[in-house]
């Protein structure tokens, strides 16, 4: 049985001030027109930005990022879908961007998958708003099978910054799952994943809340009593 979300909301709403400052941290997704009109090349950018920040300083790759944009002429997925052996070595030169190898090759390969959408579906955000945020785990396992270095957090955090409704599975976000008893450790099999969207979908039809919401209060709730930025 799911644990009731009225208890980890009221939980973390006494850690962080009460119920109005706790709905103050709370973010919220961005409407599916907006989604969906989203040009293809902010997709590609921002999927960019997200592989590149994993497992370096977010804050050096932020002030970099004028110079991501003008070393990949604006991310147009048409341009970067085949990238030359010359585009290469021009970009592992460039020291405008973080000149890693298999990190610059992952544009081609993005573009690519982000052309393939845009040719299934329209766009790349058409694609994305009309998948159901109750099925969120397996737009996160699309992105990891058809897309190049997009699974895990990498993919929860790319759909988060573009505003689209999901979980982001934190440390303290798994470790309030785990206090819930939904799974015994991070999740990383498909019957888990299976498991954290089931209670997300049962705590947003007690809550009334998007899935987004539920996320950053399941991190108020436990752990460090923290400003409440998961990323």
């Amino acid at each position: 049985m799911t644990v009731p979300f009225a208890a980890i909301h009221a939980r973390a709403a006494e850690r962080k001030g009460g119920d109005e400052a706790l709905a103050r941290l709370l973010p919220q997704p961005r409407p599916a027109t907006e989604i969906r009109e989203t040009p293809d090349d902010r997709w590609l950018a921002q999927a960019t930005r997200c592989v590149f920040q994993m497992g370096f300083n977010w804050k050096v790759v932020d002030s970099m990022w004028p110079g991501f944009e003008a070393a990949f002429e604006g991310f147009d997925p048409a341009r970067w879908e085949v990238m030359t052996p010359e585009d290469f070595e021009r970009l592992i030169a460039d020291r405008r961007i973080v000149r890693h190898a298999a990190k610059i090759r992952s544009v081609e390969r993005n573009a690519a998958f982000f052309r393939e959408l845009a040719d299934e579906h329209g766009s790349v955000g058409s694609f994305i708003a009309a998948w159901p945020a109750s099925d969120f785990a397996g737009l996160l396992e699309t992105l990891k099978r058809r897309g190049d270095r997009l699974g895990g957090l990498t993919g929860q955090y790319f759909l988060r910054a573009m505003g689209v409704d999901g979980f982001v599975l934190s440390r303290d976000g798994v470790a309030a799952l785990i206090d819930a008893g939904i799974i015994d450790k991070a999740p990383t099999s498909k019957s888990a994943m299976a498991a954290v969207q089931k209670a997300y979908n049962a705590w947003s039809q007690e809550s009334g809340l998007p899935l987004m919401a539920i996320s950053r209060i399941l991190g108020l709730s436990i752990g460090a009593n923290s400003a409440g930025v998961e990323f």
